[in-house]
């Protein structure tokens, strides 16, 4: 197999920051990786497994091996009166699996169109949106294990899902390349459509109307007017986690906040809209240098053209402790920092 030596890695990160990794290798398929096993390659040094690179930030070059998931390919492994198991490589693009279920009228990931990045990486973020997370969908996946050259099955409990969290960010950070993703869809329509936009859209249309595409199309239109498009302006789409507060921090929140959005995850923890007090602490549409927050939302750090990692790592924690020093609330950052 070839290793690249000294790769360059602005076109593997969506911020397009221009750095290098010391080797990289392709991955296409399993024996790709016990090759690089084998002759040790995977052996005293950094691993950095890399798909789309849209949640990810370089703020220097990687003195390591990359490993860029390039492994390809989809499957019905089994079908059912009522479900579809669906096999997919971890290096597929999201977006198009997701286009590629609702062209077959296949149900369960229509609420997460559009979002960048692999399906490799989906399970290592949790990624969600609009009311539905990957756990939701995720029956099963395969992964290499660096360590010992073992493919490890792990079922849904097994990957300790939490809002954008699971094992893979925790304890086995760094550890695993994911090969597979199974899911389990629907064949029958069970949209769920509790977030507001989709809620308004659809409140006056008969539910035996609606249509799976319709719901994929409508999400995409929502996401492109709040969101811009990594190929126009450079980010990793949102960059800081929404933060979970408890009653009592809530209600003194509110005291002096009255029109702070809330959103009730059970009766003891509150979700608050990390957008939203970004923007009360004036940072929306804000630049500095190349490196700035975008006009539409809070949420989202922008590289206007030519700013470092660093740059934008020193902008996201001045966010941070703008919102600490005015709410008393810790930031949390979903993007990975390397």
């Amino acid at each position: 197999m070839l290793i690249k030596k000294d790769f360059c890695l602005k076109p593997f990160n969506t911020f397009g920051i221009e750095v290098e990794t010391r080797q990289a290798a392709m991955i296409t398929s399993l024996n790709d990786l016990h090759e690089l096993f084998e002759d040790g390659h995977l052996k005293n040094q950094q691993i950095l497994v890399l798909g789309e690179g849209s949640n990810i930030l370089f703020t220097d070059h990687f003195e390591g091996i990359v490993l860029l998931n390039q492994m390809r390919g989809k499957k019905v492994i089994r079908e059912t009166e009522q479900h579809i198991i669906l096999q997919v490589s971890g290096g597929e693009f999201w977006s198009s699996l997701v286009d590629f279920t609702v062209e077959n009228s296949w149900y369960g990931l229509e609420n997460l169109s559009l979002i960048p990045g692999t399906v490799g990486a989906a399970p290592v973020q949790n990624i969600g949106a609009y009311g539905i997370e990957l756990k939701d969908v995720m029956k099963s996946l395969e992964a290499f294990e660096l360590a010992t050259g073992r493919v490890v099955h792990f079922d849904n409990k097994a990957c300790e899902f939490a809002y954008r969290n699971s094992i893979f960010k925790q304890q086995h950070k760094g550890k695993y390349f994911i090969l597979n993703v199974t899911f389990q869809l629907n064949k029958a329509p069970n949209f769920h459509l509790e977030y507001g936009p989709l809620k308004e859209a659809f409140a006056n249309v008969d539910p035996s109307k609606i249509d799976l595409k319709q719901v994929s199309e409508l999400i995409k239109t929502i996401r492109r007017s709040k969101l811009p498009e990594p190929e126009e302006l450079k980010n990793a789409g949102s960059f800081f986690k929404n933060p979970v507060v408890n009653i009592s921090k809530l209600e003194l929140l509110r005291k002096q906040f009255t029109d702070m959005p809330v959103y009730k995850l059970s009766d003891k923890k509150f979700k608050l809209a990390a957008g939203w007090l970004v923007e009360q602490c004036g940072w929306k549409g804000k630049r500095i240098g190349d490196a700035g927050v975008y006009e539409k939302q809070s949420l989202v750090l922008v590289n206007f053209g030519n700013a470092s990692g660093k740059e934008m790592l020193a902008l996201a924690i001045s966010i941070q402790k703008s919102v600490k020093k005015k709410f008393g609330i810790d930031l949390d950052m979903e993007v990975n920092v390397v």
